[in-house]
């Protein structure tokens, strides 16, 4: 079986927020959903993850591995996310 590699060609670093999406940086709005419609992540650390997913569902999850994440994510929340140094990747 084959592994799919995500491949971007946008990354940034992204802050976890309770009450805010993720807006590509390079995006020039105020609107909370901004022009994301979804990213994938690369966590720099072991943790917990708490994820506001494009299906609208809000999840944590647990002891993730530090690594490519290939769920696609509208917000990563600041309470329940232990995980450090988070990148976006689109």
């Amino acid at each position: 079986m084959s592994v799919q590699k995500p491949q971007a060609n946008r990354a940034a670093a992204i802050a976890p927020s309770d009450t805010k999406n993720i807006v590509p940086p390079w995006v020039a709005t105020d609107n909370d959903f901004g022009e994301n419609t979804g990213c994938l992540l690369y966590l720099g650390g072991r943790g917990n993850l708490r994820v506001l997913t494009t299906g609208d569902d809000i999840v944590t999850f647990v002891s993730v591995e530090p690594g490519f994440f290939p769920v696609q994510v509208l917000r990563v929340y600041a309470t329940g996310t232990t995980v450090p140094n988070i990148i976006g990747l689109w």
